[in-house]
């Protein structure tokens, strides 16, 4: 998987494909250079895509659904894709790139992600920027918990993020 950190061009096409998870519908959204969202249907902050071109046949798209799908078949613990977040502020986009260090079946804390960027007063922030992770499960947010251990909030919403640590085997 390659993340890039700098904001791609927004004058270039991008293409949406809706598609049926385990845990609900999702809407992908790609470009020619990547992959750059990933959203549940009723998840928070999911942008308007209403707009979009429908694009089943565009190769990032295609990908990404396969490779969710061998996830939540428990065959893949790693995504394969240049992931390019749709939006975000540098700080976002910082704190969206060490999401995608947190390794398979580990979690870490919103403080130890604050710490690990050189900013351990910022956990709060580190905690908005995560809940506004334009690609869901590619980077995963959900292996974020708070210092206590405690499972807090997840914009897919908190039965998912459940899941999702399940499925992964973090939580029985």
């Amino acid at each position: 998987m390659t993340f890039a950190l700098a904001k791609p061009p927004m004058t270039h096409t991008l293409w949406q494909m809706p598609i049926s998870t385990p845990l609900g519908g999702m809407t992908l959204v790609a470009s020619a250079q990547g992959l750059q969202g990933a959203w549940f249907e009723d998840q928070a902050h999911r942008p308007d895509l209403a707009a979009l071109p429908w694009g089943a046949s565009q190769p990032w798209l295609r990908e990404a659904r396969k490779q969710l799908s061998e996830y939540f078949a428990g065959q893949r613990r790693q995504f394969e894709l240049p992931l390019q977040p749709y939006s975000g502020s540098d700080f976002q986009r910082t704190v969206w790139q060490a999401l995608a260090m947190i390794p398979f079946a580990r979690f870490v804390s919103y403080a130890e992600i604050a710490k690990h960027l050189g900013r351990p007063q910022a956990a709060r922030a580190i905690g908005m920027a995560v809940g506004r992770n334009p690609l869901s499960i590619f980077l995963p947010c959900h292996r974020v918990v708070a210092s206590d251990g405690a499972l807090t909030g997840y914009a897919g919403g908190l039965d998912r993020k459940i899941a999702l640590l399940q499925l992964e085997g973090t939580l029985l």
